[in-house]
């Protein structure tokens, strides 16, 4: 036990002299001014020693507390020890003191954890990512290690459950999708999560049967605003105490539907995400705004995410809306889809990786996406029963625009190990902020030149 314990405290004092912490400038302050003094006590003390007799016969006791019976050089040692021991241990609980607001009684993160999350990842880039269901929320999990500047702007389509139980009975959009993603990002997530995914026992003939607890407590502060669903949304991620934010793509209650290969027209997230050969979606009412929230976080990017999620019925609602497509195309951020990992048996059975980027230019146009992200391991556990295969990476695809720029393909290792069918949130992440670091140079060069 000796050892990693003494790992750990080697890990953490590292991680104190991690630039942008803020701390070690501070410390070089401290230390100078400590110094100052020290030099104006020896001073002092030169002066004292140059003008007392400690020989003297009655001064036995100044002798031994001087420490005169030893060399000038042990003697400062001495003192100079003690004072560096006590320099630190009083710097460490004055730290502790001030920080104490920010440490909760059964926190198990280390002081300098919370200090690295509320200084460091405030200066992270602003990512914005785009979708919904368990995509969506996996590279949050991930991404929310990186940088504290994240907006989660979350599709309203779903018309299942808990959530379309609620939309049918108050009138406001589906809320399943953002309290799974307000999970993700909250700080407290494991106990966080476990109150808010709570489902009330049964099938839904009583009231709360079927209910979740996150789902309930958004449509009550929907209610607590005056039906502002953008505000209710707003004042769940401050109460939660959010790393980041999640905010609807509209604060409009909207229907999906699709159109078949084979002519049919099937209504509702649900239902259309068990249909095979989709032709094309689209969404009513036809003139809904998109949130203002949604619209801001993505117009200010440094980088916006698109998925992953389905494809159909997660990702296309957002790309749908009209104003939220046009930010996606003005704004200077860099545009980065990320394909899943595998089908879904249903919407995408068979989908290869150009087929995936093609669906979405046919439904929101060709040229605004820069980069796109697929997995390149194939040797993950495939767990029994999926009939899912994982997404086949030809590239690239045929466009329909003979002008347009075929969007950079980066091939990284982000699926989850145990589950070839899903992502794993830190290697997702990792890989999401290896493609902003590596384009953002080229990218700020490029918006120099335009602008010149």
């Amino acid at each position: 036990m000796r050892l990693p314990r003494l790992r750990i405290t080697r890990s953490i004092l590292r991680r104190w002299l991690v630039p942008g912490i803020g701390l070690k400038r501070w410390l070089l302050v401290v230390f100078i001014g400590e110094l100052l003094l020290a030099i104006a006590g020896a001073l002092l003390l030169r002066q004292i020693y140059r003008d007392y007799d400690f020989s003297g016969p009655s001064q036995g006791f100044l002798f031994v507390a001087t420490l005169q019976f030893l060399p000038y050089w042990v003697r400062g040692a001495i003192v100079g020890g003690g004072g560096v021991g006590l320099f630190a241990y009083g710097s460490w609980r004055a730290i502790r003191v001030l920080m104490a607001p920010f440490l909760t009684p059964d926190s198990d993160q280390p002081l300098v954890e919370v200090i690295y999350q509320k200084r460091f990842l405030s200066r992270g880039p602003k990512i914005v990512v785009v979708g919904g269901g368990t995509g969506l929320s996996t590279l949050l999990r991930g991404i929310k290690e990186h940088t504290s500047n994240i907006t989660a702007v979350v599709t309203v389509a779903d018309d299942g459950g808990s959530s379309g139980r609620l939309r049918e009975e108050l009138g406001i959009p589906a809320v399943g999708d953002i309290r799974n993603c307000i999970v993700a990002l909250a700080d407290s997530e494991p106990l966080m999560g476990q109150l808010l995914q709570y489902r009330f026992p049964g099938d839904g003939e009583a009231s709360l049967g079927g209910h979740t607890v996150g789902n309930l407590l958004l449509a009550a502060m929907a209610a607590v605003q005056g039906d502002d669903f953008e505000e209710a949304v707003r004042q769940m991620n401050r109460v939660l105490a959010v790393r980041g934010q999640v905010v609807p793509a509209t604060g409009t209650p909207v229907t999906l539907h699709a159109r078949l290969l084979s002519g049919t027209v099937v209504t509702g997230q649900s239902e259309i995400a068990k249909s095979l050969q989709i032709d094309r979606v689209w969404i009513t009412p036809e003139d809904v705004v998109a949130g203002d929230d949604a619209r801001r976080a993505i117009e200010e990017a440094d980088l916006v995410v698109i998925g992953p999620g389905s494809l159909y019925t997660s990702i296309m609602p957002s790309l749908l809306l009209p104003d939220l497509m046009s930010a996606l195309r003005h704004t200077a951020a860099i545009k980065l889809y990320v394909c899943n990992v595998a089908t879904q048996k249903g919407e995408t059975q068979g989908y290869d990786l150009a087929d995936h980027l093609t669906a979405i230019e046919r439904h929101a146009g060709s040229g605004w996406i820069d980069v796109v992200l697929a997995n390149n391991r194939f040797n993950a556990r495939r767990p029994g029963g999926y009939v899912a295969q994982a997404v086949k990476l030809r590239w690239p695809p045929a466009t329909s625009a003979p002008d347009s720029v075929t969007p950079r393909l980066v091939l990284e290792d982000v699926v989850d190990p145990e589950n070839r069918h899903h992502h794993d949130p830190a290697l997702l992440a990792a890989a999401v902020m290896h493609v902003y670091e590596r384009e953002s140079v080229g990218h700020r060069r490029s918006r120099v030149a335009k602008s010149a």
